[in-house]
C-alpha cells in the first residue's frame, strides 16, 4: 500500500514541470496575442495618419 502511493506521488511529481511549461507557454501566447490585437486597433483606430516629411 505504501509502495503505491509512493508511486503515484513521483509520477505527479515527473508531471509538474511538464504543466509548469505548458502554463508558461499559454502565458507566452496569451501575450503575444495581446500585443498583437494592440498593434492591430491602433491601426485601425488612426486609418489616416500617416508620416509626411
Amino acid at each position: 500500500m505504501a509502495q503505491h502511493q509512493a508511486s503515484a506521488k513521483t509520477g505527479f511529481l515527473e508531471l509538474v514541470p511538464f504543466f509548469v511549461v505548458l502554463l508558461l507557454a499559454a502565458h507566452v501566447l496569451a501575450l503575444v496575442y495581446w500585443i498583437f490585437r494592440l498593434a492591430t486597433e491602433k491601426q485601425q483606430q488612426f486609418p489616416g495618419r500617416t508620416k509626411k516629411h
